[in-house]
């Protein structure tokens, strides 16, 4: 019965996917009233709408303690996990005045520059109100997606049971919309669908791009079979979609388009209430 996969980002470990349904599932349909200009929710019921939950694949086991492990800097790996808190700190502070640069700091991976980024991405409105262990936890979960074949494989699998025959759009938000492009690269038999990306960071170079699968050629990555059609969706403050367009490293195909998400640049809500986010399902629907 599935006609739109949705597909969340990092952070939902202790969520499921209702809960995460019940949050997306009116904005979806609001975005889609703005598109078509009708009233009283949406062209598509409930029940042919599914989210493809991975969270609990990165929810750490019971310990001693209360909540998420109590990381600190120091706990911060070398490579992706630190590069990416650097450069989420100094896309942030680009953004919002209230965050402070790094300045003339040397890119040097120590636990006290990674403890600067931390307390001045406290002050960013993506991580406003998450403590430093969840900040820490975020960069983690994008670093296991990259470098734990095992872990990669099973989010993809819950996007890959979720698709069905009557699928006809996957929509991504963050970390999903990695996992949504490599799933549909990998299943060419997969019918033909529209993808809808939002706050997506996949052609953020030295990061994500070249570290995708299959790795991009001379710069530009490889099409996926499945999709048709590809609307990419950006918030110019979203310090997550670091490269805000994908065309230039995915191709002309894509249509990238900007919206205004307000204070809470990367938040799917906001993206999904967009009228250019329901234009872009409502136009594949339909067709």
């Amino acid at each position: 019965m599935t006609r739109i996969v949705l597909v969340h980002g990092i952070a939902q470990e202790v969520k499921g996917a209702e809960t995460l349904l019940a949050e997306w599932y009116p904005a979806l349909s609001d975005g889609l009233a703005r598109a078509t200009g009708t009233t009283g929710g949406s062209r598509v019921a409930r029940d042919e709408v599914s989210m493809a939950f991975y969270g609990d694949l990165f929810r750490p086991a019971g310990h001693r303690g209360l909540g998420t492990p109590e990381w600190d800097a120091s706990d911060v790996q070398d490579g992706l996990e630190s590069e990416l808190l650097l450069q989420w700190w100094e896309s942030a502070s680009e953004r919002e005045s209230r965050v402070a640069g790094p300045g003339a700091a040397a890119r040097l991976r120590t636990p006290h520059l990674v403890q600067r980024a931390l307390n001045a991405l406290s002050h960013a409105s993506f991580f406003a109100g998450l403590s430093e262990r969840m900040m820490i936890s975020s960069a983690r979960q994008v670093r296991r997606y990259f470098t734990e074949p095992g872990v990669r494989a099973a989010v993809q699998d819950r996007i890959v049971r979720s698709v069905t025959d009557r699928t006809e759009v996957i929509i991504a938000h963050s970390l999903g919309t990695v996992a949504a492009y490599e799933a549909s690269y990998a299943h060419p038999e997969w019918p033909d669908l529209a993808l809808v990306t939002l706050g997506s960071p996949l052609a953020v170079r030295n990061l994500v791009f070249e570290r995708l699968v299959p790795p991009p050629t001379n710069g530009h990555a490889r099409w996926p079979a499945p999709v048709k059609r590809w609307t990419n969706i950006a918030d110019e403050g979203d310090i997550v979609a670091l490269s805000k367009e994908l065309a230039p490293s995915f191709g002309d195909r894509i249509r990238d388009l900007g919206v205004h998400n307000g204070a809470k640049a990367h938040d799917v809500r906001p993206y999904l209430t967009a009228r250019e986010t329901g234009r872009a399902i409502a136009e594949v629907l339909r067709a």
